[in-house]
């Protein structure tokens, strides 16, 4: 079997990511929402079973197709931790100098066991840029009635969605080569 070409690129449809956008080889558009999580399960149990309640109506409220995306993204907090340091250098006292050490290593830990923050997005896809502009707002308008807060993707978001998804959540290295083995 031969293959025209070893690249990734040359099988994914993908033409641009712009304006918040996806644009795919035919045309077509993808986008949607990243939702912010919230832990339900911290509430009071009747409180759970209204959100509980209030998705159902959501999901069933949606009639088109669209994908529910789980995707982790490494955490940097090396400002945060410089900041730290800072404050730090800047401390005379004992008491505060060792809870100032205490966090620097408590998030130093966190760096070096890879702690990513779970995203939740709802994407689709379309041809029409207000059929798009409508679903958004009414995904928004409808996440909000479920007791989320929800905004469209952003370019970032959408890059690094794709970059799990050819990576296998692996953070993705620049510079990687990959060879066909000669």
């Amino acid at each position: 079997m031969s293959t025209s070409s070893i690249y990734t690129e040359s099988w994914v449809p993908i033409k641009d990511i712009n304006n918040n956008m996806i644009f795919l080889d035919n045309k077509q558009m993808v986008t949607g929402v990243k939702i912010q999580p919230r832990n339900i399960f911290i509430l009071e149990e009747n409180y759970q079973n209204s959100i509980i309640e209030s998705f159902r109506t959501f999901y069933n409220l949606i009639d088109y197709e669209f994908w529910l995306i789980i995707a982790d993204r490494p955490v940097d907090i090396n400002l945060y931790i410089s900041q730290l340091q800072l404050q730090l250098n800047d401390t005379q006292n004992p008491v505060y100098r060792k809870l100032l050490i205490d966090d620097i290593s408590k998030a130093e830990l966190f760096m070096n066991n890879g702690i990513v923050d779970t995203e939740y997005f709802i994407l689709f896809k379309d041809k029409d840029t207000d059929s798009i502009q409508k679903k958004i707002r009414n995904l928004i308008s409808n996440l909000a009635n479920c007791g989320l807060i929800a905004s469209q993707t952003s370019n970032e978001d959408l890059r690094m969605i794709i970059d799990n998804f050819l990576n296998g959540g692996i953070k993705f290295e620049s510079g990687t080569v990959i060879t066909n083995g000669n």
